[in-house]
């Protein structure tokens, strides 16, 4: 059975010999197996080949550097790697059943997560990307299709969203992916595991996934609306301890930035292969917890609501209102986000 374990030589000289090998369940990106190594409990994970392999081994290698700044720990600890067969030893975690509240000890997580990037590090990981132009237009075509007016100046709104996000300053180390199940509730708090895709910008657009619904994540969850601003204190508090300063950014924008990005209504085998946004008035289909228009109705709704929290309710936040309202007379069935993790 330890034949199996993709662990080289040099890896079992430094850290032992594995027994009790046992294969665990995985993306099909990754083999993750559960072993002891000279009697330490440990995870041995192999990044398998695929397109970008490389790339996301190299984000999760630098990540867990990064993070390991951080104390008490927001992720494993890397006990070893080999970055020819793009194999990593971590630290093993035990996780625990998450309580009612886990949204808000997990936003203060978060924050310490982020809080580890410095502006030293630019450079280690990319730079986090937002939407794009061609996200704009599949947004307005969309509610073309689907017959609603689309309000004067919204394009030249949405054409300056992604101007901001894309210029947004930030330093945080961002997870990537940070889903219920990527994050382990241990003894000693919260852990953050899977970094394939972390990068560094701005903080809030992570803590944006409380809002929106966990947009990459085949759980889509609507946080119930107390335990969202107690999490979201939570997550600002603890910034401000780990640093010294204030949250910076729009949270509207970076509501209004998962919105547009059609890419978030499918699992990430599927992201870049179509318009996922054009085929919403045809066609519905399941991922996770919810199908793509449930998702997509709770993001209107929420940027309807946030686009108007200042006052007056923006061109964005209009349009984003009327095109709930159509799919919800559409498609009268619609069920709300579920409001508790699976």
């Amino acid at each position: 059975m330890t034949s199996k374990l993709p662990l080289g030589e040099e890896l079992r000289a430094r850290l032992g010999q594995p027994r009790r090998v046992r294969r665990l369940e995985s993306s099909p990106r990754s083999r993750v197996w559960r072993a002891e190594l000279a009697g330490v409990p440990v995870v041995v994970k192999r990044l398998v080949d695929a397109p970008e392999a490389d790339d996301r081994y190299a984000r999760e290698v630098a990540a867990l550097g990064l993070a390991a700044r951080v104390d008490p720990p927001v992720a494993p600890r890397l006990l070893g790697a080999d970055p020819v067969e793009r194999v990593l030893v971590l630290e093993r975690l035990e996780h625990r059943r998450p309580g009612e509240d886990w949204v808000v000890d997990y936003a203060a997580a978060l924050a310490r997560l982020h809080a580890a990037g410095r502006d030293a590090d630019a450079g280690a990981l990319p730079v986090w990307s937002g939407p794009t132009l061609d996200d704009v237009a599949s947004f307005l075509g969309l509610a073309e299709a689907l017959g609603v007016a689309v309000p004067s100046g919204v394009e030249a709104e949405l054409e300056g969203l992604v101007e901001r996000l894309g210029r947004a300053a930030g330093r945080a180390l961002l997870h990537g992916d940070p889903c219920p199940g990527n994050d382990m509730h241990t003894s000693g708090g919260i852990r953050f595991i899977d970094f394939e895709q972390a990068a560094l910008g701005n903080g809030l657009m992570e803590l944006a996934y409380l809002r929106i619904g966990f947009p990459t994540c085949w759980c889509s969850t609507a946080v119930p609306q107390p335990r969202l601003e107690a999490a979201e204190a939570a997550y600002h508090e603890a910034w401000r301890a780990a640093t010294g300063t204030e949250v910076e950014g729009d949270m509207a924008d970076a509501c209004a930035g998962w919105l547009l990005r059609g890419d978030a209504l499918v699992q990430r085998a599927h992201r870049g292969t179509a318009d996922h946004l054009a085929e919403i008035p045809s066609r519905d289909w399941s991922w996770g917890t919810a199908t793509a228009r449930q998702r997509l109705a709770h993001r209107l709704e929420v940027v309807g609501r946030s686009a108007g929290e200042g006052g007056e309710p923006t061109g964005l936040g209009r349009l984003a209102t009327a095109v709930r309202a159509n799919m919800l007379t559409r498609w009268p069935g619609l069920r709300p986000l579920p409001s508790r993790r699976p």
